[in-house]
């Protein structure tokens, strides 16, 4: 991704206005930063001399700048023109998204709760980490926990880094136990690594906007290490309770990006209101010309968390070993209501719209 140490690139964009006086604007990127100095034409032959400050435009790191035309940029090869996707993803209305809800499913028994209590734990770690507290109701956040553009880019990558996880895992255990039955899988295994890829494309949009430093890269490899392999041993062990975990965990998932649509709206972000999509949400979503804000684009990914939610939730209720994906099916009876992969029929037994946490 990086150039070698020695490689610099200047650019020079000359600026001559009505006065005399020009100026001559001088950008060097180097591997240790980008060096940005203004010099007067009067004074070019004292160049060295002039005044020079380093400035950085990521919202996460205060690292030196890496060299590199963009983040998460596309392979170097002149020969590729486009990389295609083997999941298309399903286009959501516009009415779809601003009807998701904040949801919980309630805990009815003991491995609802272990799951529940494990998201808890979780999500204390997680706002631990990334300096996030919510208010009570009716009060405002103290000065120590307002949410700024770049606080959340930091939730939202930290938590996207380690929601690709859980699907991955599922579905490749389920792959493995296929292969060493010799058995079908009914349709389990295209859903959870769809709902992976998913979750990496959140990620890579984010990625997009801010890039990470080292210490949140060491803090995404960290969790990542410690989630993927307890994940992988309790997917072993209860399949049932993992997806309800990831059930609860996507609620909060829902409820972080609806908290950030609403401070968005109420005009808290403002860096935001006026902020384009990156070009790789646009051709992901297939997002209409008119909805690729940023507020869009979180309405957007808040419905893909509702519909993981939706869908861990549905699962777990199943029988683990013999049911077969609801969201794979063809039913014989078209007239009923069955699952989709849409977000048209976003609803489960017993859940209600309460913020509990």
């Amino acid at each position: 991704m990086m150039n070698s140490l020695s490689t610099l690139s200047t650019t020079g964009p000359l600026r001559i206005a009505a006065r005399p006086q020009t100026y001559l604007f001088l950008a060097v990127r180097t591997y240790s930063g980008v060096a940005a100095t203004t010099i007067s034409s009067s004074s070019l032959s004292r160049q060295r001399s002039s005044r020079t400050t380093y400035t950085s435009k990521r919202l996460i790191s205060s690292t030196p700048h890496p060299q590199i035309k963009e983040y998460f940029p596309p392979p170097a090869n002149p020969a590729v023109k486009e990389v295609t996707t083997a999941w298309s993803h399903p286009i959501y209305t516009e009415a779809q998204m601003n009807n998701v809800k904040i949801a919980h499913r309630e805990a009815t028994n003991w491995s609802d709760w272990v799951a529940l209590g494990t998201v808890r734990f979780f999500r204390w770690g997680m706002d631990l980490a990334t300096g996030y507290k919510h208010p009570q109701p009716g009060q405002e956040a103290s000065e120590k926990f307002k949410m700024t553009e770049h606080k959340w880019l930091t939730r939202f990558i930290f938590l996207e880094s380690v929601a690709g996880v859980p699907g991955m895992v599922g579905g490749m255990l389920r792959h493995l136990r296929s292969l060493r039955r010799m058995k079908r899988d009914n349709g389990w295994i295209e859903t959870l690594l769809e709902e992976a890829f998913n979750e990496r494309m959140h990620l890579l949009t984010f990625l997009k906007l801010a890039e990470p430093g080292w210490f949140m890269r060491l803090m995404v490899l960290g969790a990542q290490g410690v989630f993927f392999n307890g994940f992988f041993l309790s997917y072993l062990i209860s399949p049932r309770i993992c997806h309800r975990f990831v059930g609860y965990l996507e609620e909060e998932a829902v409820l972080t990006y609806t908290r950030a649509i609403q401070e968005l709206e109420d005009g808290h972000l403002p860096e935001w209101k006026e902020l384009q999509a990156p070009e790789i949400a646009v051709h992901y979503w297939q997002m209409p010309e008119n909805q690729r804000t940023m507020r869009d684009l979180l309405l957007y990914i808040r419905a893909d968390e509702a519909k993981h939610r939706e869908v861990n939730h549905t699962l777990s209720n199943l029988d683990q070993a013999a049911d077969p994906n609801p969201y794979q099916t063809e039913y014989q009876d078209p007239r009923k209501d069955h699952p989709t992969r849409g977000i048209d029929n976003l609803k489960a037994t017993g859940w209600e719209r309460k913020d509990i946490f």
